[in-house]
């Protein structure tokens, strides 16, 4: 995918200022929310470690992240990082290695996000839901990257 066709909904003032923070800090303090972990994962430029709200879908024991609004930072950075993340939920910390599925495999895992999330993240998956069509759900399969997590 070029640089022109990459896909990413950047989120608005109060999702990024007001709702990002407060489910960062409560999963920081042990307070999963829906399934949320904050993400630690080394920036690609700065080197620093960067930490950011994601929910963790867990399916038959297996565990994946999904970018609902698309080839976001933290996205490039586990790219850059090959994989190498951690997930927090108070001071429980995972270490993990994010394998990125293609685009053909994502069917079950988009349908089953949006069966848990849809309500919080439906909207940046172009008017498909958990109900829609495998041909639908495939179709904007490569606006969303999703990584299998194996521990590490």
């Amino acid at each position: 995918m070029s640089e022109a066709e990459v896909h990413y909904q950047a989120p608005g003032w109060f999702t990024q200022q007001v709702f990002n923070r407060a489910v960062k800090r409560l999963t920081r303090m042990g307070l999963s929310v829906w399934g949320s972990r904050v993400l630690e994962v080394k920036g690609r430029k700065s080197g620093e470690v960067r930490g950011t709200a994601v929910n963790l879908l867990t399916i038959d024991n297996v565990e994946y992240l999904v970018s609902p609004r698309g080839e976001g930072q933290w996205v490039r950075n586990i790219r850059a990082a090959n994989g190498q993340l951690d997930l927090l939920v108070g001071s429980r910390r995972v270490h993990y290695v994010a394998e990125e599925m293609p685009d053909e495999a994502k069917g079950p895992i988009l349908r089953a996000y949006l069966k848990r999330w849809k309500a919080e993240v439906g909207v940046f998956f172009d008017g498909v839901g958990p109900g829609s069509s495998e041909d639908e759900i495939l179709g904007i399969a490569h606006k969303h990257p999703v990584f299998t997590l194996r521990r590490a």
